[in-house]
């Protein structure tokens, strides 16, 4: 390629690289330009630190809870009535038939129809179901896996930058949420588990039925003021598994907030059934154990909508609506640990961390200009350009920079150095055998090539390594010494060459200085 395709190619590359970083230096620019900027990390901007354990036990429980549901109804489409099933220890179910002339039958169904247990005839129509092992280690697993999914859901819901959701152990989830400004907001989105219920208001009590409450805080400290208790039948009619969709409306004759809940195809037939069945009585809409409304089923609703009403603020109904349409947690969760990183940590991290990089890059550049004269100038110059094609990437993607961010760059400020060593100490070499200036610069370019193609690829793909396996922390530095090297080959190879040309150009060159 001629000087003036080359200068032409770094000039584009250099003009969109203060493109990407004119945001960073100017925040007050459109918005569209405004969204190219640098993402600061958890470490460096502050924000939350959790780590969550996931009640595994819990999620067990409520399968085995859904499982006893579906052995009684699939029993009872057979007009086979069961007298009792009870859960015992964590994945025992007893049941009894109303009567033994059923029991072969019986025993026909469960054997066909939940092959995840292991079936044992008790005899008298006594039988014992013992959920299997690997179904139980499966349970787990996705409870902690759709925890994370769930969790991520929500968070990006929040409008969170760059978050990190990922598993730790067998039964925890590592949270962190760099730059959340309402942390108390934060944790009660993340750990409300969502069960959502549809349940029947019983007459009174008796067999089949529970006692739960309609919580009613005071606005502003969510202390709880007034607690109104409800007869449930415990029989769930319909759970929140259905929902497409959640939104915050507003009563026009109150002039309250309410939350419109839609369902898919199956769950709008499902709801227009149990409406149509139950008319006349109060469908409780229970969340997490906790009623939120009662009203009387007047007639059959159809078109799969319905309404949650209660004494929101807007706010918290902008939360609700965030967790359904997110998707209940398999499990509860519970908080292990909890840590607030402040913005005046991250700033001194940030000032810390720069002050290393400027030491470091100022010895380097009194170094080279000192010890290889001009060539260690054009030297210097590839090395800032270098250090602003890095931030600009990271701008550009707005990829997220963290504290072992700064040291990957600080990193490829030496790589990038070591490869103009490299060139530079070929050049002499070639010198040395009588070679003109020019012929030395080309055999010294020419030479060095492999070497440092062969350093760089071989960090480029250990970069990637930590990219794909590591955690936060290591992917930010994974991040910077992946574009640092790609920057730095740049620079040494292709710019550096550019301007000893430029410099050259139309001149005869009896000595170099090197």
């Amino acid at each position: 390629m001629s000087i003036k395709g080359r200068l032409a190619l770094t000039l584009v590359v250099v003009l969109s690289a203060l493109f990407f970083l004119a945001p960073v230096i100017k925040p007050d620019l459109p918005q569209w330009w405004g969204k190219y900027k640098m993402i600061l990390g958890l470490d460096l901007q502050g924000g939350m630190h959790l780590v969550l354990g996931v009640d595994q036990d819990k999620a067990v429980n409520a399968v085995m809870e859904r499982l006893s549901q579906e052995v009684r109804d699939s029993l009872g489409e057979k007009h086979i009535r069961s007298k009792r099933t009870s859960i015992t220890e964590l994945s025992k179910l007893n049941l009894s038939l109303m009567s033994e002339k059923h029991e072969k039958e019986a025993q026909e169904i469960l054997q066909s129809d939940f092959s995840q247990f292991e079936l044992t005839n008790l005899g008298s129509g006594n039988f014992l179901l013992n959920l299997k092992q690997e179904e139980i280690d499966e349970i787990k697993r996705y409870a902690v896996d759709q925890g994370i999914e769930t969790l991520r859901n929500r968070i990006d819901e929040l409008g969170v930058s760059e978050p990190t959701i990922q598993k730790q152990g067998d039964d925890r989830i590592l949270v962190q949420l760099p730059g959340v400004k309402d942390p108390d907001r934060a944790i009660d989105i993340l750990v409300t588990t969502a069960q959502l219920e549809f349940k029947i208001v019983a007459d009174g009590k008796g067999p089949g039925t529970e006692i739960v409450y309609q919580k009613i805080t005071e606005k502003g400290t969510n202390k709880i003021i007034q607690q109104n208790e409800f007869i449930l039948k415990k029989r769930t009619l319909m759970t929140g598994d259905r929902l497409t969709n959640a939104r915050v409306r507003i009563d026009s004759q109150f002039n309250t907030p309410y939350v419109a809940i839609e369902f898919d195809s199956k769950g709008a037939r499902q709801f227009e059934r149990i409406t149509g069945e139950n008319k006349g009585k109060r469908l409780a809409i229970v969340l997490d154990n906790n009623v939120y409304s009662a009203p009387v089923i007047k007639s059959k609703i159809s078109g799969g909508s319905a309404i949650i009403e209660g004494s929101f603020t807007m706010d918290e109904a902008h939360d609700l609506a965030i967790i359904l349409r997110a998707g209940a947690l398999p499990a509860p969760l519970e908080i292990l640990e909890n840590r607030t990183v402040g913005p005046t940590l991250g700033k001194d991290s940030i000032e810390k961390g720069f002050l290393s990089m400027l030491i470091g890059g100022i010895i380097v550049i009194i170094f080279m200009a000192a010890y290889y004269k001009f060539s260690g100038v054009v030297a210097d110059i590839v090395l800032i350009l270098n250090v602003v094609l890095i931030m600009a990437a990271l701008a550009a993607l707005s990829a997220t920079l963290t504290l072992p961010g700064i040291a990957g760059v600080v990193l490829t400020i030496g790589m990038a150095v070591d490869a103009n060593v490299i060139i530079f100490e070929r050049v002499r070499e070639e010198l040395r055998l009588g070679k003109t200036p020019m012929a030395a610069l080309d055999s010294g370019f020419n030479k060095a090539l492999l070497p440092i193609m062969d350093a760089n690829v071989t960090t480029l793909i250990a970069a990637l390594v930590l990219f794909e396996f590591g955690t936060g922390p290591v992917k930010g530095f994974a991040v910077t010494l992946s574009i640092g090297i790609i920057a730095s080959l740049f620079t040494a190879l292709f710019v550096s060459r550019l301007i000893f040309d430029i410099s050259f150009s139309g001149k005869k060159i009896s000595k170099l200085s090197i």
